[in-house]
């Protein structure tokens, strides 16, 4: 796989007017400016947000309460050689659409996706998240969440936003979901922890769920949920193969707290944990349920508020797809993860379409665009 450089991105012409929807990634990244957070808060907190500082080694993200600094390279590697990736570098080095919306059109049109759901850089949301200090907290959220809008409101058909769910509090999170959820731009709220804090659902988060229930907004989660401040990374581990183990946690967190029996409405969908591993998961927690059912009060079998409710993402699963009628076909939605390295860019298109073979048009469909535009509302051209 080659680099695909800023030069020969720049040899692409102003983007093409989008006439159709042929492949929506509903987990893509974007890459934080170093000053979106410098440049958005008070005074009084400029000295203690994440900023990008300048090492003998590269460039990284500081971050208060975080060991150590964060390299940026690994968070924007896709279409390099393996060979030749690198966590220390500039970020004069790497591709520019991660915090430009124009040439991220660029970026995308050459791997032939038209729509993207944007996620933030993971381990720097997630220690924004874990910012105990409510108002500190508060600040970073909503730096993120105005800059995260005004990015993909430089072209609505093809960008939507997933603000940040603050968890210091019921009224905080609810006041951020009325000031940002009608926005066009967001296609969803992206929850670290739950709204009281803790990562266990609790009864006294039900008016945050009941407000995206009738704003019909979904709820997002990337891998798993997390309330503290990330850890160094390990760059000799392999995250895709157990990165559903969080999911499956919380999920029989979510089902045994009746959430969905309150709100029968409300939409989830779990980002880049795959799906393969769904249809095993539904017959072990039904035949679990099924032994001690007396101990629980639920109005549905455990695997029916999965089929109703959850949506998952995938990159690289053939496995889901050969069992997509056990997992649900419109619970099912593609995604690049650009610019992270277990993209296929620049040929996003071509391995998606190879392990579509033999799907009928309809489910492919379902997949690769609809559950996507569904779910996340990108509107109709």
């Amino acid at each position: 796989m080659t680099m695909i450089t800023e030069q020969q991105d720049a040899q692409t012409t102003s983007a093409r007017q989008l006439r159709s929807y042929n492949l929506i990634s509903a987990d893509s990244h974007i890459n934080e400016p170093s000053d979106l957070w410098t440049a958005r808060v008070a005074a009084k907190y400029r000295d203690r947000v994440p900023r990008v500082e300048r090492f003998e080694e590269g460039d990284a993200w500081v971050i208060e309460g975080v060991e150590g600094p964060m390299p940026i390279g690994l968070n924007a590697c896709a279409g390099q050689d393996p060979r030749l990736r690198q966590n220390w570098v500039r970020f004069d080095e790497i591709r520019s659409g991660g915090w430009d919306p124009a040439a991220r059109v660029r970026e995308i049109e050459i791997a032939g996706v038209d729509a993207e759901v944007l996620y933030p850089s993971p381990r720097i949301y997630q220690a924004v998240a874990a910012a105990e200090e409510p108002d500190f907290h508060l600040a970073q959220v909503q730096a993120y969440n105005d800059w995260i809008h005004e990015y993909a409101s430089h072209d609505l058909h093809r960008f939507r936003a997933l603000p940040l769910l603050p968890n210091r509090g019921v009224d905080m999170a609810l006041a951020e979901v009325d000031r940002v959820g009608s926005r066009a731009s967001t296609g969803g709220f992206l929850m670290s922890a739950y709204p009281h804090g803790s990562l266990s659902p609790d009864p006294g988060d039900d008016p945050v769920w009941a407000a995206l229930q009738e704003r019909d907004i979904t709820l997002a989660i990337h891998v798993s949920l997390q309330n503290t401040m990330p850890a160094q990374k390990n760059l000799l581990a392999l995250p895709a193969a157990t990165r559903f183990l969080g999911a499956s946690t919380h999920l029989i967190g979510l089902i045994f707290s009746g959430i969905f029996d309150r709100f029968p409405d409300l939409g989830l969908v779990f980002a880049e944990v795959d799906c393969g591993w769904v249809p095993y998961f539904k017959e072990q927690l039904d035949d679990g349920y099924y032994r001690y059912r007396f101990r629980f009060d639920l109005a549905k079998l455990p695997s029916e508020y999965i089929e109703q409710h959850v949506h998952f993402t995938w990159v690289t699963d053939t496995y889901g797809i050969d069992n997509r009628h056990h997992i649900g076909v419109d619970k099912m939605l593609w995604s690049s993860d650009y610019p992270h390295g277990s993209s296929n860019y620049p040929n996003a298109w071509s391995p998606t379409m190879a392990a579509m073979a033999g799907v009928p048009l309809d489910e492919r469909s379902l997949m690769l665009v609809d559950n996507a535009k569904r779910l996340h509302k990108f509107p109709d051209l």
